[in-house]
């Protein structure tokens, strides 16, 4: 990174001069922002910092943090304690879920500094204008629906979501709804948030709670009353012997995580997926706006 930036409130005295530090990521917008706030953090605090951020896929970010070719990234508790640990089931409460994440990864040399309430999970999503018709507001909503006019919840999912236990087939489970068969219909991520807010194909959409599309398309996120889907709190995690070395770290960006927000990721990710911005300095301004760094 060859930003110049100074401390702001954050990283008063260079705490990292001297050091060399690699910050990962994977391949999708709001990693990829949450990676750069890292460097660009380390970088004001006087480190030499390399950007190894969009690395196809979880896997291999996540390994890169474990064998130590990378030092920090913003991963997530859900699927780390799902898809990294092995476990079936999510635990409900979000500040449990991460103590049992932080407390397990450490065998893997994998230290959780505390999470942000920015929570990526599933959820159902309605445009604004049919949802004037049916005023739904929770999934509890949906199978009532459901089980009064059938016909009406027409569903459009990922291929992944329609299959997984904890997708489509575990919600309606969860939930004691049967939505018919006929009634949902697969497609790319991408199309289903045009497909929810443009036509009348699908009343409900699967989306990611902090994509920046809910708010620019105008979508209503209907609330998991029955805490169904996994928290997906965001959290810095660092190699471990990196973190040894320069404790300091967490002073960094604990506030940073403090201000990160489901809404505040909604507003970023939207710079870059709605407004085509460079992820670099969407992280930048914001770091600057929040006055955790300034330019130098």
């Amino acid at each position: 990174m060859a930003d110049d930036v100074v401390p702001g409130s954050v990283g008063q005295g260079r705490p990292l001069q001297g050091a060399s530090l690699t910050v990962t990521s994977k391949n999708f917008s709001e990693n990829i922002i949450l990676g750069q706030m890292i460097g660009l953090v380390f970088k004001a605090a006087g480190a030499e910092v390399l950007d190894r951020t969009n690395l196809p896929g979880s896997i291999s970010a996540r390994e890169a943090i474990i064998k130590g070719d990378a030092d920090a990234m913003y991963e997530y508790t859900g699927t780390a304690w799902i898809t990294y640990l092995g476990h079936a089931k999510p635990i409900t409460d979000p500040l449990k879920q991460w103590e049992a994440v932080r407390d397990e990864d450490r065998k893997n040399g994998v230290t959780w500094l505390p999470q942000s309430t920015l929570n990526n999970t599933y959820a159902l999503a309605i445009s604004r204008k049919n949802n004037a018709k049916y005023h739904l507001r929770t999934l509890s909503d949906v199978a009532a629906l459901a089980k009064r006019n059938p016909s009406a919840v027409t569903i459009c999912v990922e291929n992944e979501f329609a299959s997984r236990d904890d997708g489509l087939p575990g919600m309606e489970k969860a939930y004691g709804m049967s939505i018919p068969p006929g009634n949902i219909k697969k497609m790319d991520a991408g199309i289903i948030y045009t497909q929810v807010s443009k036509s009348n194909s699908c009343l409900l959409g699967e989306v990611y709670t902090t994509d920046g599309r809910i708010k620019a398309m105008d979508l209503d996120v209907l609330v998991d009353d029955k805490h169904f889907f996994p928290n997906y709190n965001a959290a810095p995690v660092i190699h471990t012997p990196t973190f040894d070395k320069y404790p300091e770290i967490a002073g960094l960006l604990d506030p940073v995580s403090r201000r990160l927000t489901t809404e505040v990721a909604q507003e970023l990710n939207a710079k870059v997926d709605v407004d085509g911005q460079d992820p670099h300095i969407v992280a930048k301004d914001w770091l600057i706006q929040q006055g955790f760094i300034k330019n130098g």
